[in-house]
């Protein structure tokens, strides 16, 4: 196997490519809507579609990368990208737009081989801190969201899609010759190793964790530009930078999240995420202008984050035989967290005239998790005060 450091610096580079790649289409939006004539409607299906494979696909690549290992699966994931990248680049439809985005999705599902393939190479005890580090990969999303629209105001939205191609160009070679060969593999089948877990309310409960933060990470990533140029009357660059801003702030948390859940109980520290994105879904319901509207969404993007980094240092821990089928369903669920908030706010929107009622539902859901979370917490209390009560009466 090839050093631990070199994998882990070769795949969060790889998953910051991917991730610039998913969220193309909703970073361009302001400038593709100047030359495609696109209703409210429209944008918040175009918006929305890239999570879709960006979310399903995860099961059978975290799955795969278990069987084949990371370096395959990044060269192939990033040649298959090749093509909608490209035919986004030459889209004059909406219907262009939505089957370009369906399949940049693939740049989102990369997200479960690394937490699949990473742990392989460290102990138990540094895996939250790692999977946090690889996190930062979610910083691509902030780099698409900032500089794509940058380098549209001057080579055209077209170009500036064409340009990616020589980004997964390198990457598919950088994987080729850094990958390791040598990964150690898993050969149980899909179906046993679902089999195991689909009856496991632990899994199910961590998913609900990751579709709220990780979700609401991608939901606001993917809305934010075009509602902040719509509601607040900013320009697309000013609103670029603002949402990089908010994915910066999310993605620096996430190795945060995963250092304190290596040193403190993860169920304590998600119960501070989900009572603080509970308040903050409150500021950003009521919250009339953009300054108090700041506020709210980087109090979601910190809390976030430590969320996300939290929730992937508890899949190992209970699912260490089933790690590459479980990473890929919970971080599927997490990618669907993102796709409806979109509609939702669209929906809200056009019924009400505003988006109140969507944020409120944000925090209604968050306050259900953390609920969730102290009833677990309790479980574990007791379930480790019955085992310090049986070692007593051994000894």
């Amino acid at each position: 196997m090839r050093k631990p450091s070199i994998q882990l610096t070769l795949q969060t580079a790889s998953l910051v490519t991917g991730f610039m790649m998913w969220v193309l289409i909703s970073s361009l939006i302001p400038s593709i809507k100047q030359d495609i004539p696109l209703t409210e409607s429209q944008v918040s299906i175009i918006t929305a579609i890239p999570v879709i494979l960006g979310s399903l696909l995860r099961i059978p690549i975290g799955f795969y990368t278990d069987r084949f290992g990371a370096r395959k699966l990044f060269m192939i994931s990033f040649t298959v990208l090749l093509f909608p990248v490209f035919y986004v680049s030459v889209a004059n439809s909406f219907i262009d737009l939505v089957i370009g985005g369906l399949f940049l999705g693939i740049g989102g599902a990369v997200f479960s081989v690394g937490v699949t393939s990473l742990p392989k190479y460290y102990p138990k005890e540094k895996q939250g801190f790692i999977n946090g580090v690889y996190g930062v990969g979610n910083a691509g999303t902030a780099i698409t969201t900032f500089g794509a629209p940058i380098i549209a105001q001057s080579l055209g939205w077209q170009k500036t899609a064409q340009l990616y191609l020589i980004l997964l160009l390198i990457f598919i070679v950088f994987n080729f010759i850094f990958g390791d060969r040598k990964e150690v593999k898993v050969k149980q089948s899909m179906a046993e190793q679902l089999k195991s877990v689909c009856k496991n309310t632990t899994l199910w409960f961590l998913s609900l964790f990751y579709f709220i933060t990780f979700g609401a990470f991608v939901a606001f990533t993917m809305f934010l530009p075009n509602f902040l140029v719509n509601n607040f009357n900013l320009d697309s660059v000013d609103a670029g930078i603002r949402t990089a801003g908010f994915i910066a702030l999310a993605t620096l948390m996430r190795p945060i999240g995963g250092l304190l859940a290596d040193k403190f109980n993860s169920f304590i520290i998600l119960m501070f995420t989900f009572i603080a994105v509970t308040l903050s879904a409150v500021i950003l319901a009521f919250s009339p202008n953009i300054e108090l509207f700041t506020v709210g969404c980087l109090a979601v993007a910190l809390f976030v984050g430590i969320g996300n980094g939290t929730v992937f240092k508890l899949v190992p821990l209970y699912f260490s035989k089933q790690a590459g089928v479980v990473n890929g369903i919970v971080s599927a669920m997490g990618g669907l967290g993102g796709f409806f908030p979109p509609l939702v706010l669209t929906a809200v929107h056009n019924i009400t005239g505003q988006y109140s009622i969507a944020f409120m539902a944000l925090s209604e859901v968050a306050l259900a998790c953390l609920v969730i979370v102290v009833w677990l917490y309790e479980q574990e209390r007791t379930e480790n005060h019955r085992k310090f009560i049986g070692k007593t009466k051994e000894l």
